[in-house]
């Protein structure tokens, strides 16, 4: 076994015995799955389109979310097919389960830091832009808590949705130069 996977596996069964508490599960459970096939994020990113003042932060959200479920679910996961958590360790209790087998890297994270990363670039309001963040760390801590996704999931996870963001956030300047948006 590597030493990711061992790293990997202790946090879990740490997060397992000291931080899930009963009263928090059905919250979390909840919360982790709005980001189920990027539902959440779609739903905002059509919000934004709908209204002309936030229209520009609404394409390059959905940009950002396409190119986050292309390297994710489309790629990544296909080519790595890494096994859930619950499916290699013995004893290791999840509270959700996923229809797709495989756990690297974690699409709920990814796409969460692709809109997230793009809307605290684009918004101006302080206090949206700290949601912008705190939601995208959440969705990656709650994949952890409910046990469908590693540690090193998840980090990959934010990795490649922040790559994702920058590059929707480079389209948007070269849209700008161009006066295309």
């Amino acid at each position: 076994m590597s030493i990711v996977q061992i790293i990997d596996e202790n946090i879990l069964i740490w997060i397992e015995n000291n931080i899930r508490i009963d009263v928090l599960n059905p919250i979390i459970k909840a919360f982790t799955s709005l980001g189920n096939m990027g539902l959440i994020w779609i739903i905002v990113a059509i919000i934004l389109l709908c209204n002309k003042s936030t229209r520009k932060i609404g394409v390059y959200t959905t940009l950002a979310i396409f190119f986050s479920i292309i390297a994710t679910n489309l790629t990544l996961k296909l080519i790595i097919q890494r096994p859930r958590p619950y499916v290699t360790m013995n004893n290791f209790i999840p509270l959700l389960y996923s229809s797709d087998p495989n756990s690297f890297p974690s699409g709920h994270t990814s796409t969460a830091f692709a809109a997230g990363i793009v809307w605290l670039k684009l918004i101006s309001v302080k206090s949206l832009k700290a949601v912008a963040v705190v939601q995208a760390l959440l969705m990656g801590l709650s994949r952890m808590y409910v046990g469908v996704h590693y540690p090193s999931d998840v980090l990959m996870g934010a990795l490649v949705g922040t790559l994702c963001a920058v590059i929707a956030l480079k389209v948007e300047k070269l849209a700008q130069k161009n006066k295309i948006i």
